[in-house]
This record gives structure tokens, sequence and C-alpha cells, in this order.
């Protein structure tokens, strides 16, 4: 017997939430996944803009800094490296537990992923561009802090990105075309000027040659 019942293939987007670090201007984006599975799925679609936070030695979220442009992820402010720190310890099981652990972060493009690693398991490509937190005693004002700013969703991680790139790449079209505008009009400028001192030289009094004899009387430079 032949089973005709359809199957229809749903994409199950995982949950991220979302928090607001108000303490610094402009106020800072901070992610996580809800488990090891959007962990995952954090690692692969995550941004250049992206600085990764974990605890270590133990198993917790990877907690997620979006840096704004300009911004270094090697001068991150301390009262958000604070809240980062408080974050990331927080949704550690055995973390959170101890009255200090150590928070390594560095930025995403960093993250090293092969097949033979377990899920959500990431390694370094350059150990050199890792930094080390000291995080204590945990904060409840901090956290709730954080809390009443977590939102839940379901994102298209791959999607955002694509459209994230897309993005930077049209800015950076746009500033080239506006910076070759300014070199032409700069090279026109200077021509210009050029020009000018080039027509100025010319009628330059010392530079004209009179009419007369040193005797008063008009050169007879006629034939």
């Amino acid at each position: 017997m032949t089973d005709h019942t359809n199957h229809t293939t749903s994409f199950i987007f995982k949950m991220v939430y979302y928090f607001t670090c108000k303490e610094v201007d402009p106020p800072a984006l901070i992610y996580m996944g809800k488990n090891e599975e959007e962990n995952e799925e954090l690692i692969k679609y995550g941004w250049e803009e992206d600085v990764w936070f974990h605890v270590h030695p133990h198993s917790s979220a990877h907690v997620y800094l979006r840096l704004q442009p300009g911004q270094s992820w090697e001068n991150i402010p301390a009262k958000l490296l604070e809240d980062l720190g408080q974050l990331t310890k927080a949704n550690s099981i055995k973390g959170s537990k101890e009255k200090s652990v150590e928070v390594l972060y560095t930025p995403w493009s960093n993250l090293l992923k092969t097949n033979s690693m377990a899920t959500g398991e990431v390694s370094f490509t350059n150990n050199a561009k890792v930094k080390k937190l000291q995080v204590k005693a945990k904060d409840n004002k901090i956290l709730n802090r954080l809390e009443k700013t977590k939102i839940e969703k379901f994102p298209d991680l791959e999607k955002e990105k694509i459209q994230a790139e897309k993005e930077k790449k049209r800015i950076a079209r746009e500033a080239m075309i506006a910076k070759k505008q300014e070199q032409l009009r700069l090279e026109q400028e200077r021509k210009e000027q050029e020009a000018l001192k080039s027509y100025d030289t010319l009628f330059d009094e010392s530079n004209m040659r009179s009419n007369y004899n040193n005797d008063g009387d008009l050169e007879d430079d006629f034939m």
C-alpha cells in the first residue's frame, strides 16, 4: 500500500534572547541562545561586529555583544564589560554557583569551528586575540536591570546576516562613489587655480615688454 500522505518541511528558527545595556551611549545590544543548539546557530551566523563571551572552563551560554560602527572589541567600556560578565556567569550552571569565574571574550571572527567538535563547542584561530575577564559575586542589580530589557525572538539568523552584509556593501559602495566625486572636485579645483595663476602671471607688469625705447620714443620695429 502506497502512503500518499503529504509531508511538508518547516523551518524551525531557534530562540534567541536579546538584552540592552543602557549604561553606555549609545545603548549596546547583547544577545545569546537558549541552549547549545542556539549556540551552534550563533556561531555559524555571527557578524563581524560581534564579540563572543563564555565562562571558562565550564559550559555556559554563548553571549554576544554587537559593536557599534567604529567601536573596538579591545576597548569595551568597563560598565558594559561588567554587564556582559554578569550575564555570562549567570547563564552557566556551574559558573553561577562559584564566587568568581573567568570569562573569555574574543571577536566572533576569531572563533574556530570544525566538524569534529561537539555541538556548541568552539576553539580560537588566534589565542593572542582572546581576553580574560574576572567576574566575581553575582550582582542581582545588574541582572535585574538587564532582565527588564529581555526580548525573546525566533530570528532567521542566516537571512539577517545576508541582509546586513548587503547593507554594508551598499554603504561601502556609496562611500567609494562619494570619495571619487570629491577627488574629481578637488582635481578640478586644482586645475582652475593653476589656470588662474597662469593668467595672472601672463599679465604681470614685470613680464610685459614696453613698445618705447629708453629715450621714450617708439621703437621702430616695422620694415
